[in-house]
C-alpha cells in the first residue's frame, strides 16, 4: 500500500436525510481549514426508510436516495479532491436491515422464493428448522394468536397493519383465508417474544430486524461489495472502515479477500480488551481507535480516589465487584436475549441432554476475556474460556470438554465458527449495553472498549501502549468520541475530576438522593454523575438518557419487560431534579466546582489523543466542547455556521482563551492537525518532567528528529492543592533549532541548569494547560 493513501486525521460525519451529501460537500471547505485531511462518513448506501444512521443497509448496490443518490456523491468527490481531501467511507459487511420487507430486493425474494432464491446463500439462514420465522405480531400472552386474526390479503402480499410480506407464486386464490395462505409461505408471522428463542436466521445482536449476511461466501462478498469497491476503482475512496467484523464467519478471511480488491487504508471496528491486539496476520491498518479511547482518557484518572469512590458506591448498594457484575449479565444475555444463538449452537454438539447442552454453551459464551478467539490463532484466548467456564460450572465439565474436542477438530467448522461469532454477542450485550449501566461506580471508565475494574491508566503504561502501537500499528485510527461511546469525550473529561474530589462528591450525592434519590442504586448513581458531567444539560436530554440507562441495565425494568411503575419514577426525575430551586443550584454549584479542571483534562486528552501513534479521528463537532450522551444524543445536528465563524477569527491569530465557549479546543485540534498534515510524525519517546509536580505532567516527543513535543497537564486539582508547578522543569530532546509553541506562538527558552535543556512548566503552561512545541532547524 502506498503511504499517501494513508490519511494523517479523519473527520467523522454523520450523514442522515438532514445532513446529506451534498451537505457533507458544504462543510469540505471548512474541515480543509481545520487541518482535516480526509473526510470519515457513516454508511452511505441505501439503507431502510427512514434510517437516522445508515447502518440498517437494504441495497447494497446503490447510494441511499435519502442521502442525494449517486450524484451527490460524485458531487462529494469532486468537492474534497478540490480541497485536497480524502474519503473514507463507513462499510457494513455483517448485516442488513429486513425491518421493511418491500424495501430490501434480497430479502423480499428469500419470503418469496424460500431456498430457491437467488439470495438465499446472502443470509445465514437455518432452513433444516423450517419456515422463515418472522417475530412480529403482538403478543398479549396469547403467543400472538389474536394478532394472527387481522391478517388481510392486500395488492398481493400477507398484511398486518403497516407489514407487507411476498406470497409465493400459486399459494393464493381470491378469497383464500390469510391464514390458509400464510401456511402455504417460506415464511411464518410469529409473536414478537419469540425471537430471542426461536429465531432461525442470525441477527445483528438482538436486533431481528437486521438480519446476518454471509460474506463469506465469495459471490455474496462480491454483491455486497461491488458498489464500493468500484467508488475506490475510480478513485473515490482513500480508506474504509469496516463495521462489526466479529460478527462474521472469518474476520481474518474477510480482511484477506478484502485486501485483495482494496490497497487504501483499512480500518476494524474491533473491540480490544486490555493487552489484546490484532492477529499479525490480518492485512489491516488496526482499529478504530477504542483501544486508544481507554488509555488516553484513563491517564486522565487519579488513581488515588479508586478507594473513596468505591466506598461510596458500596455505602449506596451499588456493586463494586466488576468481574461479578460482568459474568452475571452475560449469562443472562446468553440465556435470555441470545438464546436463540445458544439453541443453534448447542444443536451441533451431540448429547444425550440438550438442556444441559445449552447451559455449557451459554457458560462458554460468557466466559471469554476477549470479544472472541480467532482460531487457530486464538487458542490461548479459547482455551482460557474453557478453563474459566469449567472453574465456575465443574458440573458441565464433562460437555464443555466436548465442545473443546469438536471445535479444535475442526477450527473452521460450523461448531467453532459459531461458538466465535456468538461470543462477541454475548460480550458487547453483556458488558457494553448491561453491565456498565449496573456497575456505576465511576462511569468515566464505563466505555466501549473500557475496563472499569481498572481504575484508570498510569503515565509508564500509556507509554508502553502508545510505543506499541508505533511499533506494531501506527496507522491504526485513535479516537475520543464515536457515534457508539456512551458518553462524549468532554463529559468523560469533566467526570475524570472526580476522582480528585471524591469526598466532596461523596458529600452531594448523599445530600442530592436524600432529596430526590431514584429508587435503584446503581441509576441513582450513575443519574447525578452524568448530571454533573453534562451539565447543563436540557431536561428532554436527561430524560431520554436516564429511560435508556434503566432498561439498558435490564434491573427494574428492560426493553423486553417494562415496569411503567419505576419508569415513571426515572421520567420525573430530571423534572423534579432540575425544578427544585436549591437542588439544581447545588448541582450547579458542583458542576462549576469541576467546570475549570475538566475543561483543562479535555483539552489534554485531545492534544495527546492527536499527537500520539496512530490516525486520529475528530468526530463531528468536537472541536468545541461537547457534552453529549449515548445515542441518538451524541448525533444531533453541528452548528457548522457558528464553528466557521470560530475558525476565521482563529486564522486571523486569535489566541481564545480557555473558557465556556470551546474556541480552546478548536485552537488545539487546528494546530494539531495542521501539523499533523504537515509532517510525518514517527517514533515515540516518552519525556519525564522533574520537579516536585512531575506526575502532573504527560509529554512525549515525535518525528524523526524528535522535533514536535506535546504536553499535557494530568490532575490538574491535585497540581493546585500542592501549590502549581513551582520549579518543575520539563527536558527536551536534544538538537539544533529553537522551541515554539504553536498554542501560543511563543518561543520557548529552555535552561541548561540541569545540564539538558529543559522548559521551566510554569511559564510554559500559564495560558494553557496543554503546549505544542515545534522545533525548527
Amino acid at each position: 500500500m502506498s503511504a499517501h493513501t494513508r490519511p494523517a486525521s479523519t473527520y467523522r460525519l454523520q450523514l442522515r436525510p438532514e445532513f446529506t451529501l451534498n451537505d457533507a460537500a458544504g462543510v469540505a471547505d471548512y474541515l480543509a481549514r481545520l487541518g482535516v485531511d480526509a473526510v470519515y462518513t457513516s454508511p452511505i448506501l441505501a439503507a431502510a426508510p427512514g434510517s437516522t444512521h445508515g447502518y440498517d443497509v437494504v441495497d447494497p448496490t446503490r447510494v441511499s436516495p435519502a442521502l442525494g443518490g449517486e450524484r451527490a456523491r460524485r458531487t462529494l468527490a469532486s468537492r474534497l479532491r478540490e480541497e485536497g481531501l480524502g474519503l473514507v467511507v463507513d462499510i457494513v459487511p455483517n448485516h442488513m436491515s429486513i425491518a421493511d420487507p418491500a424495501a430490501n430486493p434480497w430479502w423480499w425474494d428469500v419470503l418469496r422464493c424460500g431456498r430457491e432464491s437467488r439470495y438465499a446463500r446472502c443470509f445465514d439462514i437455518d432452513w433444516a428448522s423450517g419456515p422463515l420465522l418472522i417475530p412480529v405480531l403482538a403478543d398479549e400472552g396469547d403467543d400472538g394468536a389474536a394478532a394472527l386474526g387481522e391478517l388481510t390479503i392486500a395488492d398481493g402480499c400477507v398484511t398486518y397493519y403497516e407489514h407487507r410480506y411476498p406470497i409465493a407464486e400459486g399459494t393464493y386464490e381470491p378469497g383464500d383465508n390469510p391464514l390458509d395462505v400464510l401456511e402455504r409461505q417460506h415464511y411464518r408471522l410469529a409473536s414478537w417474544r419469540r425471537q430471542d428463542s426461536e429465531l432461525n436466521y442470525r441477527r445483528f445482536f438482538d436486533v431481528a430486524t437486521l438480519a446476518a449476511v454471509r460474506v463469506e461466501d465469495p459471490g455474496v462478498l462480491e454483491a455486497t461489495h461491488g458498489e464500493v469497491l468500484r467508488w475506490a476503482a475510480d478513485g473515490d475512496v482513500r480508506g474504509l472502515r469496516v463495521d462489526h467484523p466479529d460478527g462474521l464467519s472469518d474476520p481474518g478471511e474477510y480482511a484477506r479477500r478484502l485486501r485483495d480488491r482494496f490497497d487504501g487504508w483499512l480500518v476494524l471496528e474491533k473491540v480490544l480488551a486490555p493487552g489484546e491486539q490484532l492477529p499479525a496476520s490480518w492485512p489491516v491498518d488496526g482499529t478504530t481507535g477504542y483501544d486508544a479511547l481507554r488509555e488516553v482518557c484513563g491517564v486522565f484518572v487519579d488513581p488515588a480516589g479508586e478507594e473513596p469512590v468505591t466506598a461510596l458506591a458500596a455505602e449506596l448498594g451499588v456493586p463494586t465487584d466488576f468481574g461479578e457484575v460482568e459474568a452475571e449479565c452475560r449469562r443472562a444475555v446468553a440465556g435470555t436475549v441470545l438464546a436463540a444463538e445458544v439453541r443453534r449452537i448447542a444443536a451441533l454438539v451431540p448429547g444425550p441432554d440438550p438442556g444441559r447442552v445449552r447451559e455449557a454453551v451459554a457458560e462458554l459464551l460468557a466466559a471469554f476475556g476477549v470479544y472472541r478467539s480467532y482460531l487457530p490463532e486464538g487458542e490461548r484466548d479459547w482455551a482460557r474460556a474453557l478453563e474459566r467456564a469449567a472453574r465456575r460450572r465443574p458440573d458441565l465439565a464433562d460437555v464443555l470438554e466436548r465442545v473443546d474436542a469438536d471445535a479444535r477438530s475442526d477450527p473452521r467448522g460450523e461448531l467453532a465458527r459459531r461458538v466465535q461469532q456468538t461470543s462477541g454477542m454475548v460480550v458487547a450485550k453483556g458488558t457494553e449495553d448491561t453491565a456498565f449501566y449496573r456497575y456505576s461506580r465511576f462511569a468515566a471508565l464505563n466505555e466501549v472498549g473500557g475496563a472499569p475494574q481498572e481504575f484508570g491508566v498510569s503515565p509508564a503504561g500509556f507509554h508502553a501502549a502508545a510505543a506499541r502501537r508505533e511499533a506494531s500499528w501506527p496507522h491504526a485510527m485513535t479516537t475520543l468520541s464515536t457515534h457508539d461511546t456512551k458518553r462524549s469525550e468532554d463529559v468523560r473529561a469533566r467526570l475524570a475530576v472526580l476522582a480528585e474530589v471524591p469526598g466532596e462528591f461523596a458529600d452531594a450525592v448523599r445530600a442530592w438522593t436524600a432529596r430526590a434519590g431514584l429508587g435503584e442504586p446503581a441509576l441513582n448513581l450513575l443519574a447525578w454523575q452524568t448530571l454533573v458531567g453534562a451539565w447543563p444539560i436540557e431536561e428532554h436530554r436527561l430524560r431520554d438518557y436516564l429511560a435508556k440507562a434503566a432498561k439498558e441495565a435490564k434491573l427494574r425494568t428492560s426493553w423486553v419487560a417494562p415496569d411503567p411503575d419505576f419508569e415513571e419514577e426515572v421520567g420525573s426525575w430530571p423534572g423534579r431534579v432540575l425544578g427544585d430551586a436549591g437542588l439544581a443550584a447545588g448541582v450547579a454549584a458542583f458542576a462549576d466546582r469541576v467546570r475549570g479542571p475538566g475543561w483543562s483534562n479535555a483539552l489534554g486528552q485531545k492534544l495527546v489523543q492527536l499527537l500520539a501513534p496512530g490516525v486520529p479521528d475528530v468526530y463531528q463537532g468536537t472541536e468545541l466542547w461537547d457534552f453529549s450522551l449515548v445515542d441518538p444524543d451524541n448525533r444531533r445536528p453541528v452548528d457548522y455556521a457558528e464553528r466557521r465563524r470560530l475558525l476565521e477569527r482563529l486564522e486571523q491569530g486569535w489566541r481564545p482563551p480557555v473558557d465556556g465557549g470551546g474556541a480552546a479546543k478548536m485552537h488545539v485540534v487546528r494546530q494539531a492537525l495542521r501539523l499533523r498534515r504537515e509532517r510525518d510524525l514517527t517514533g515515540h519517546l516518552p519525556l519525564r518532567a522533574e520537579g516536585p509536580a512531575a506526575d502532573h505532567c504527560l509529554a512525549f516527543a515525535r518525528g524523526r528528529a524528535r522535533d514536535v513535543v506535546a504536553v499535557a497537564t494530568r490532575l490538574p486539582v491535585g497540581l493546585d492543592r500542592s501549590g502549581g508547578w513551582r520549579d518543575t522543569v520539563l527536558p527536551l530532546p536534544w538538537g539544533r533549532g529553537d522551541w515554539t509553541d504553536l498554542l501560543t506562538g511563543r518561543p520557548v527558552s529552555p535552561t541548561s541548569a540541569t545540564g539538558s535543556a529543559a522548559a521551566p512548566l510554569s511559564g510554559l503552561l500559564d495560558h494553557y494547560p496543554v503546549a505544542l512545541l515545534l522545533r525548527k532547524d
